[in-house]
């Protein structure tokens, strides 16, 4: 990935390094379990529910990347880009676009570097 300067530059970088369905689906139930805990500490005051959730975040999501895709998570160079991305991806995957936004990310880097569409301004659709 180059150095983007905006999250829109990031996005499509990002997309193409989840081009594994397995990849993006281990990311998608990390990022619920991590929501699940953020959200059963708010009910519970449970404190370490909240240490909880990056483990089971990130957990299923470096596997993903280590061992399904073979390469490196976008967390290591852009870490608040990557956690915003995380959640474009988990919406867009609850959704049902996440398909299309891989393939339209994946066909762009094949065309050249004239398409820079950005993900809808980065917003969850």
């Amino acid at each position: 990935m180059d150095d983007p300067r905006t999250f829109s530059q990031f996005w499509p970088g990002y997309v193409r390094a989840h081009a594994s369905p397995l990849n993006r689906k281990l990311h998608f139930v990390g990022t619920t379990a991590a929501l699940a805990c953020v959200a059963a500490a708010a009910v519970t005051r449970k404190r370490w529910l909240l240490a909880l959730a990056p483990v089971v975040g990130y957990g299923p999501a470096w596997f993903g990347h280590f061992v399904v895709e073979g390469n490196r998570p976008a967390t290591f160079g852009h870490p608040l880009w990557s956690l915003a991305a995380d959640f474009v991806m988990w919406g867009k995957t609850l959704a049902g676009t996440m398909d299309a936004e891989v393939e339209r990310c994946v066909g762009a880097r094949d065309a050249g570097p004239t398409v820079t569409a950005p993900p809808h301004g980065g917003a969850v659709n």
